[in-house]
């Protein structure tokens, strides 16, 4: 059924906005089609995301997840990058969720390259000290989120000298895994975007231009929209036609630089009448997109 899938896919199955499950969209692309993907996964942590309910058992959920990573595995070209935006979990009932996924990938076949910290300081108006002042049970307040980065097969990225836009003074910048960028405050209707500030690194210092920029959980579209400003062929797929067609509107305003041919996307929605209902706990589906991009 994926080889019919990969069969009816249009030839040139770039620069879409897709209505539909990661782990099938994946399934119907290309081998070794894709440069970079950039995503964050719900959390589940019962964000309020549109058609999905972010509440899976534990070991579901990385089930599921794990199913998308090895779908994942073989679109991305050798040396291809996977970048994973998570958060830690809350304070009560501790998951290390991103050791979790760091190891669940490596034995996929991912080599782990490096882990950003994404420094938000969030905290504001702070009340969950635990024990003020003592020993006995005091809290530690999460004011970062982790972008764990991967490659397939090998380090190095092959591509053309002429198509890398990143500075001196920026490689510098980014190449320092300590990222103080502030959170998103315009949030598209979404619960949890990414900040522009911070795809725009993670594009410039992982892909060349005419690229291909993958988000399989694209929420309202701040990967596709970035990917497209900055000269990259891009892809997102989210469950939620609402955030699809947001994010359509917002990557057709994204202009590419001169002189590079990226067009506006082509939004795929599903028939009103082929949407599933909501899937039971044990059987997940897509969901629209955590926290990020979106």
């Amino acid at each position: 059924m994926a080889e019919t899938r990969r069969r009816a896919r249009p030839p040139d199955w770039r620069d879409r906005i897709i209505q539909g499950d990661a782990r099938e969209v994946l399934a119907g692309l290309p081998d070794e089609s894709v440069h970079l993907a950039i995503t964050s996964p719900p959390y589940n942590l019962r964000i309020a995301y549109q058609t999905y309910g972010d509440d899976l058992p534990p070991e579901e959920y990385l089930r599921w997840l794990r199913e998308v990573w090895a779908t994942l595995h073989r679109v991305l070209v050798p040396g291809g990058r996977f970048v994973l935006n998570v958060a830690p979990t809350s304070i009560k009932d501790f998951r290390p969720i991103h050791h979790d996924l760091s190891r669940d990938l490596r034995g996929l076949g991912y080599i782990m390259r490096t882990e950003i910290i994404w420094y938000k300081q969030t905290m504001g108006r702070r009340t969950a000290w635990g024990s003020w002042r003592s020993p006995s049970n005091p809290h530690i307040i999460p004011s970062w989120e982790y972008v764990l980065v991967f490659s397939k097969g090998q380090w190095k990225l092959e591509g053309d000298r002429a198509a890398v836009d990143i500075t001196a003074r920026e490689f510098e910048k980014f190449s320092d895994g300590f990222w103080h960028i502030p959170p998103e405050r315009k949030r598209h209707g979404h619960p949890a975007p990414f900040p522009e500030e911070l795809i725009e690194r993670l594009v410039k210092f992982y892909s060349y231009r005419e690229n291909v920029v993958l988000d399989m959980f694209g929420g309202t579209g701040t990967v596709a929209a970035v990917a497209r400003r900055l000269g990259r062929h891009y892809l997102q797929v989210d469950a939620s036609a609402e955030y699809c067609q947001q994010a359509a509107e917002r990557v057709a305003r994204a202009v590419p630089p001169p002189g590079v041919a990226v067009p506006p996307p082509r939004l795929e929605l599903r028939p009103a009448d082929s949407v599933p209902p909501a899937p039971p706990p044990v059987l997940p589906a897509s969901r629209t997109r955590s926290r990020s991009s979106r």
